[in-house]
């Protein structure tokens, strides 16, 4: 059996914590925003990107949850310190977050919006024990609707985070 490229670079951090035992334990925080367009300067937030991002989150919650790799955590009890911070930019306070939910990852997720038709999507997986990033993922789509927003999202989980890395070592 091949192991996920994440997997692979994950193998030495799970050998060097004696008491992990099952899949690592994943904090997966809720979808931020950078909306540098015209559409964001004139009309602010708008409630239907605030929505995908929302689902953005869970759909990758779901999907990782359902590969059985991860052990995904519930977020709520950290959830409000996370959205009253910017965690891609805090200094290490999605770190803590994660910590305190006994998380041993942590992904974040960051849409970058150009424009209703240019839009970005950006993991980042980090270690919650060191600190250290790990990955980071990006995806673009095309228009700004549910529709391309899943696809960019689950085409990230499928291709980047599950994949198989076939140079990966073969787990016994």
């Amino acid at each position: 059996m091949r192991v996920s490229y994440v997997l692979a670079m994950m193998l030495p951090i799970m050998m060097s914590t004696p008491a992990l035992a099952g899949p690592p334990k994943l904090a997966v925080f809720d979808f931020e925003m950078i909306d540098t367009s015209l559409q964001g300067e004139v009309n602010g937030v708008q409630a239907e990107e605030q929505a995908r991002l929302m689902r953005a989150g869970e759909q990758v919650r779901k999907e990782l949850a359902q590969s059985g790799k991860f052990d995904v955590l519930d977020i709520a009890p950290v959830n409000a310190a996370a959205h009253g911070s910017n965690l891609q930019a805090c200094g290490g306070c999605d770190v803590k977050l994660a910590g305190e939910l006994g998380a041993d990852l942590l992904i974040i997720g960051v849409v970058q919006k150009v424009s209703n038709l240019i839009l970005n999507v950006n993991l980042y997986l980090r270690d919650v024990h060191s600190g250290q990033l790990l990955a980071v993922m990006s995806a673009d789509m095309r228009g700004n609707t549910d529709e391309t927003w899943s696809r960019a999202t689950g085409y990230l989980v499928r291709n980047r985070l599950l994949a198989p890395n076939y140079g990966a070592p073969q787990l016994k």
